[in-house]
């Protein structure tokens, strides 16, 4: 059995800095984590590219709300893959939805095709498709590489059981990626239930500003953010590696 690894999706360059510190594996960089992520700014992106050594995927999203894309935002899709592909980015996190709930195969192929050697990761749209098996054999045929996915439900704790069932449908053909409330609490009692062996946190904490001078009163315009803390990866990183060495042990002793 494969080892398990561990995404960090990165709201920014520290985010990204502290993933690499804590021994993440890859990296998903985005914008707007809070509202399930959008594509990061370019200045973001090739910074954060000029920096990291370890595999950085980017997450291809024009806006918030449905995954059901207009001709326009899907060739904003495709000019930032573009991009991606020019800085040397290891792959990108794509996914599009048709107006029936089903994986959108012409936008999607187009999105794949525009990738080209880059990586590829079906995202969360998975989870709002209203027939996920159907959708998972789909995203198999184009050719993704892993889906991230929290079972359809709100944290994969609670999509634990369909995820196993995804993880025996999808077998050697495509990784799954459970993602959605994970923490080194918790991850390796999710691994054992779903037989996931990746998986995608944020690994947050709140940084407060360094400013003398604050005024929280306005929505949206707090002082304090949220980034990714290198003491959280490393705790779920040391958390999968002893899961790893139960496995081995088992694996041993049968």
């Amino acid at each position: 059995m494969s080892r398990c690894s561990l995404e960090i999706a990165a709201n920014s360059l520290a985010s990204a800095l502290a993933a690499q510190d804590g021994g993440a594996d890859r990296i998903e960089l985005c914008a707007d984590l809070s509202n399930g992520g959008t594509t990061p700014s370019y200045g973001t992106l090739a910074s954060t590219r000029d920096r990291v050594r370890i595999p950085l995927y980017i997450l291809i999203r024009p806006r918030t709300g449905d995954f059901c894309y207009d001709a326009h935002e899907i060739d904003v899709m495709l000019r930032d893959i573009e991009i991606c592909g020019k800085l040397g980015c290891d792959g990108v996190v794509i996914g599009a939805l048709d107006m029936d709930g089903d994986v959108d195969e012409t936008a999607c192929r187009a999105l794949i095709a525009a990738a080209g050697q880059l990586g590829v990761t079906f995202h969360r749209a998975f989870d709002t498709a209203r027939d996920q098996a159907r959708a998972l054999d789909t995203v198999i045929r184009l050719g993704c590489a892993r889906i991230l996915t929290s079972g359809g439900e709100a944290n994969a704790l609670a999509g634990a059981a369909r995820i196993a069932g995804f993880v025996k449908q999808a077998g050697s053909r495509l990784h799954m990626m459970a993602g959605a409330g994970l923490d080194s609490n918790n991850c390796r009692e999710f691994a054992r239930r779903s037989g996931a062996r990746e998986f995608h946190a944020s690994a947050r904490a709140m940084r407060r500003s360094i400013g003398r001078h604050r005024n929280d009163s306005l929505p949206g315009l707090e002082a304090d953010w949220w980034q990714t803390d290198t003491a959280i990866v490393r705790a779920m990183v040391d958390a999968l590696s002893q899961d790893d060495q139960a496995v081995r042990a088992s694996s041993s002793a049968v």
